[in-house]
């Protein structure tokens, strides 16, 4: 199972939204929304609410790609996130996931027995490529035992 699938599967606002994981490496997830009238906003484009959790799937998306080899001694959860929207949305848009740090720095912080910290920033864009949302997700991997 890819982990598109798996959290289509496993999170059911990504499934209620119709989230579509299009591209999910340790470098990158990209994932889409499409253009549903039942989750516009009084002005005809996607809800807030609706653009975040795009956002936040997308960051969740290279959290476990990067981290997936971590998961039997760690957790990864969402610590905290900030959005900015920059300009109107409309019809389907895309978040694009980066981290915000090296992964290896991340799990070496794991080794020595920390919890780490660490950004995912996201970029939400219009099918023109306009930049409407600007997300940051911090993420920890909280250890197990």
């Amino acid at each position: 199972m890819s982990i598109g699938e798996m959290l289509a599967a496993t999170v059911p606002m990504a499934r209620t939204l119709n989230i579509e994981f299009l591209e999910t490496t340790p470098e990158k997830a990209v994932v889409a929304l499409p253009d549903q009238s039942e989750y516009h906003n009084h002005v005809g484009g996607p809800h807030a609410g609706a653009m975040f959790t795009l956002g936040e799937s997308a960051s969740g998306a290279i959290v476990l790609a990067a981290f997936g080899d971590q998961l039997s001694r760690a957790v990864p959860l969402a610590v905290r996130a900030d959005i900015a929207y920059k300009k109107l949305a409309m019809g389907p848009v895309t978040a694009t996931a980066t981290l915000g740090r090296p992964a290896a720095d991340v799990v070496a912080e794991l080794d020595a027995g920390e919890r780490p910290e660490f950004p995912v920033t996201v970029a939400i864009q219009r099918a023109d490529g306009a930049v409407t949302g600007e997300m940051i997700v911090v993420w920890t991997l909280r250890p197990s035992s």
